[in-house]
């Protein structure tokens, strides 16, 4: 299960200087372009010679591990490995080996393991946020407006409200769950947010409205980044991209399934003297309840910690989940492929200097940019899209049914542009893509005359379209912890990627005003322009990140491995401005 470390040394020390520069000199002459397809991410550059990289083997026995993956381990070069090595406070660190081999085999089925038990649920979470989150527009399908004498303006005030509190609580509920841990913030927050659902049942008017709205927000906010962060404690950054897709394919998900409970749920108007979107929240407010407290007795801390030792792990067995085998093997992949998440313990506090090193790292703000306005062309007509349908001349019923082909289509573009991403090794790029799906169909919106032949289905298929577009949130999220380079940025920046999400979200409902309905003509206009200026935005993002790779490239590739070793055991660079540090594009 061991390599020879001394062997590993000598080969080291063995391999020719003039050999090391000559590589090193045609790597330079083969660098990818900013444009280039393919290719394979690395969090840190290793300081190990190429030529001994590339020669390397690892038997042992009637196991190999896949060779590639330990060559291009900072690991390595037993050397450089101690500047990597994890905190003695880690969770992991007793089961962190890095010579130990596995098969691919052993690998897959212990990250399908993975899918069924944390990603899983993970999504089922997932699905408890948006059936509370998304269920106002089922609720405004069944004349809530109109029940609580409400007007458009109300409505987009009362989202303004809560996106605004959402947008505020997302750092300070990613400070506390780290604090305590993701495992028990975020059961707390659904239980907290269930009952404020449930009280939107008894709503009164524009006054109650707006309380719940804030209190909604404030409650729900950080429930995403700390969900992303206990995910990357549990899958390697290529693997992320994709379950972050799954958990986003369980919002659309909950949008279809919502749908249809809405079909039933809001027949019940009447009963009880109650109108049927009070009954929708009631009720899915419960169900949230159920998802939180099961949560609570059934989220694991960290890969080694999933034993049973208290009332909080009821719903997992006493011996665990995993092995020491299989914990050895999840911690070790982990952390050669980015050896920064052992950098804090999974209960670690973010102290105020760490929170402005954060806070100010300027190399993640192109990111943090591009979620501010990236998803506005697109928000305004997926949040209206039952108010449009509705004033198109579509009843309740038909209504709630004709949103379900759009939340299809926005998964299947979900999930294949999240693969092909990682395929491709594209982010940016194929972010882009969504910019260029949504104009021309604006366009058309903006263009059609107001009556023709089968307008409405028309107007409809349109808006099917733009709802459905190719979204680019997972990769970016994915990216956003990539490229952090720290633990402490991992926490901060998600949150700060999210926020800018939200702040997109106010942004998107002042666009659409009760003055321009129902084609939202000058709307439209405006959704342009901020398209055009987001394809801008990703292909500086992507020049940007390129360029400084290549920048650091020409450096450490111009060092000698004493040179390099010297670096590592004298820098006072932290994070992604380390020297060694590689972006994701």
């Amino acid at each position: 299960m061991f390599d020879s470390k001394d062997d590993i040394s000598t080969n080291v020390q063995e391999v020719d200087r003039h050999a090391f520069h000559t590589r090193d000199q045609d790597f330079k002459s083969r660098r990818r372009p900013w444009w280039g397809l393919g290719g394979e991410d690395r969090s840190f550059a290793t300081a190990r010679p190429e030529a001994l990289e590339e020669s390397s083997t690892s038997l042992k026995g009637d196991v190999q591990t896949v060779n590639r993956d330990i060559q291009q381990s900072v690991f390595s070069d037993p050397q450089a490995a101690e500047f990597y090595e994890p905190i003695d406070s880690y969770e992991g660190r007793h089961r962190f080996d890095p010579h130990a081999t596995w098969s691919q085999e052993e690998e897959r089925k212990l990250v399908r393991r993975l899918d069924w038990r944390v990603c899983l649920w993970a999504c089922i979470m997932f699905f408890a946020l948006q059936l509370d989150r998304g269920n106002i527009s089922q609720a405004l399908s069944d004349n809530m407006l109109d029940d609580l004498g409400l007007t458009t303006n109300d409505y987009n005030n009362g989202m303004t409200i809560f996106y605004c509190s959402f947008l505020f609580a997302e750092l300070p509920s990613q400070l506390v769950s780290k604090k305590i841990g993701p495992d028990n913030w975020i059961p707390i927050q659904m239980v907290l947010w269930s009952v404020v659902a449930s009280a939107q049942s008894h709503l009164t008017g524009r006054s109650t409205f707006f309380v719940t709205r804030f209190l909604l927000g404030l409650i729900e906010g950080g429930f995403i980044p700390d969900v992303v962060l206990y995910l990357s404690y549990f899958y390697k950054n290529k693997e992320l991209p994709t379950r972050l897709a799954y958990f986003w394919t369980s919002l659309t998900a909950t949008n279809i399934v919502a749908s249809f409970l809405a079909y039933g749920i809001l027949r019940l108007r009447g009963r009880n003297g109650m109108e049927g979107w009070r009954w929708l929240f009631a009720i899915e407010g419960g169900i949230t309840a159920a998802v939180g407290i099961i949560s609570w007795l059934y989220l694991p801390p960290s890969p080694t910690q999933t034993k049973r030792t208290s009332l909080k792990g009821l719903l997992r067995s006493k011996d665990g989940w995993f092995t020491e085998r299989e914990e050895v093997i999840m911690v070790t992949r982990i952390l050669r492929d980015d050896p920064a998440k052992s950098t804090m313990h999974n209960r670690q506090a973010i102290t105020p200097r760490l929170l402005w090193q954060s806070l100010s790292d300027y190399d993640m703000w192109p990111i943090y940019l591009i979620g501010l306005t990236w998803t506005v062309p697109m928000t305004p007509e997926t949040n209206y899209l039952t108010l449009t349908l509705k004033s198109l001349g579509f009843g309740t019923f038909q209504t709630n049914l004709l949103t379900i082909p759009a939340n299809v289509l926005f998964i299947c573009q979900l999930l294949f542009w999240t693969w092909l991403s990682e395929r491709l090794n594209q982010r940016f790029a194929l972010g882009l893509i969504s910019q260029l799906w949504a104009i021309p169909l604006i366009v058309a919106l903006e263009v059609l005359p107001n009556k023709f032949a089968h307008a409405n289905w028309v107007r409809y298929t349109i808006s099917s379209l733009i709802v459905g577009y190719p979204y680019a949130h997972a990769m970016l999220v994915a990216i956003t912890s990539r490229n952090s380079g720290s633990v402490r940025t991992r926490t901060v920046g998600s949150s700060l990627y999210n926020m800018a999400v939200q702040t997109s979200n106010i942004i998107s409902s002042q666009i659409y005003r009760t003055g321009d309905k129902p084609l939202y003509r000058r709307g439209n206009k405006v959704l342009l322009g901020i398209a055009a200026y987001n394809c801008l935005l990703f292909i500086g993002a992507k020049v940007y990140y390129a360029w400084k790779n290549n920048k650091r490239d020409v450096i450490w590739n111009s060092m000698t491995h004493e040179e390099r070793l010297d670096y590592l055991a004298t820098t006072k660079d932290q994070g992604n401005k380390r020297l060694d540090f590689r972006f994701a594009h």
